[in-house]
């Protein structure tokens, strides 16, 4: 799989949870924000590796392409700030089903224009080997990637890589504290989270709800720095 392919299968699963969406039942609030959960991981991991490895790449490779990557990246901006919103509105909000269909009509507008323009674009610009060592690098790039929205932090490197760092590690505490909560509830866990695995085994274990510890909140107190990339 090269790069321009891997993008795509990223493009194709959030659009099959856009459909959930739009298909779910007016009353499916629980469903509704599941589905908001995975759409809102699903995009700030795409957006990460993008413009960690992709964008870079492509405007290093091709002067020309400056303007359509700098487009995209406004995109995100906008769209981030959406996902943020989301991130914690309840499905019961006024405005919740409103936010949902404005990013997916922004998503969607993003979608098409990169498929449709710079994606030909790239794959003429670039060799075969070129963009499977893409795909590589924004393969690795994925594994440590922020899995929430973060609109105030840079997305340009060398900024955004060390920022993301930080947004991963503050993102993995956030992450931990939802999928024990859902699992508490009854609900199942989030995709590929090792706290949701935790909460399986303490089912099995039939373990009491744990005591959260001391120091959970120190991520509050880590500065200036943190606080701008909430």
């Amino acid at each position: 799989m090269d790069a321009i392919a891997l993008l795509k299968a990223d493009h194709k699963t959030v659009e099959t949870l856009f459909r959930k969406f739009e298909q779910a039942g007016p009353n499916a609030k629980k469903l509704k924000r599941r589905l908001v959960d995975q759409i809102v991981r699903e995009l700030a991991v795409h957006a990460a590796i993008e413009e960690q490895v992709f964008y870079p790449a492509v405007r290093a490779k091709d002067a020309k392409l400056g303007d359509q990557v700098l487009e995209a990246l406004e995109e995100h901006h906008v769209a981030k700030w959406l996902l943020k919103e989301l991130e914690n509105l309840p499905p019961e909000a006024e405005r919740f089903n409103a936010k949902v269909k404005v990013l997916m009509e922004n998503i969607r507008t993003h979608v098409a224009e990169e498929e449709g323009e710079l994606f030909p674009r790239v794959r003429k610009a670039f060799s075969p080997s070129e963009l499977k060592e893409m795909a590589q690098a924004l393969t690795m790039a994925r594994k440590v990637a922020p899995t929430r929205p973060h609109p105030r932090a840079p997305d340009t490197p060398p900024g955004n890589v060390a920022a993301g760092a930080l947004s991963a590690v503050l993102d993995m505490g956030k992450d931990a504290v939802r999928s024990v909560r859902r699992g508490l509830e009854g609900l199942a866990p989030e995709p590929a989270s090792l706290a949701g695995k935790a909460v399986r085994k303490m089912r099995r274990q039939k373990l009491k709800r744990p005591t959260p510890k001391p120091g959970n909140g120190a991520v509050h107190g880590m500065g200036v720095e943190a606080s701008q990339l909430m």
